[in-house]
């Protein structure tokens, strides 16, 4: 069976930047890489070691029989944050890949919401942003 053949990939040139930055050079654009490359190792990790753990919360869940009300209020409770800590970290994961997917097409950089370049330092400093500034700003305001 043939392998399909690798996606083209955007020229490092071919990324958007605000007026007046710099093109995007190949050892900023590998430090990004890098950058969501090691987050997504890491996230997979937490979103691996919560499943396990919020398996044995909901497996030992049981009928609640020999509980006291206190020890149900810890366990939901902890199960609350097990839950809200992995669909947190599966939310990253898919940030991160979308990120990756911007890279290989060449949208990387443009915000999502009005068209514009994000900005380079903006993106070194948070790669998984899909939103300008402006945009953000105004979403945070909502």
């Amino acid at each position: 069976m043939k392998k399909p053949a690798p996606a083209k990939k955007a020229p490092v040139s071919a990324l958007v930047v605000k007026e007046g930055e710099e093109a995007w050079t190949k050892a900023e654009l590998k430090e990004v890489l890098d950058e969501l490359r090691g987050q997504h190792v890491h996230s997979t990790g937490i979103v691996a070691a919560q499943e396990t753990e919020l398996s044995g919360l909901l497996r030992d869940a049981g009928d609640g029989a020999g509980q006291d009300q206190a020890d149900m209020g810890a366990t939901s409770f902890e199960r609350d944050h097990e839950l809200t800590v992995l669909n947190n970290e599966r939310d990253k994961i898919a940030q991160i890949d979308r990120a990756l997917a911007r890279i290989d097409d060449g949208t990387y950089g443009v915000c999502e919401s009005c068209g514009n370049a994000i900005g380079k330092m903006r993106l070194m400093a948070f790669p998984r942003a899909t939103l300008c500034m402006t945009c953000k700003q105004r979403e945070e305001r909502r």
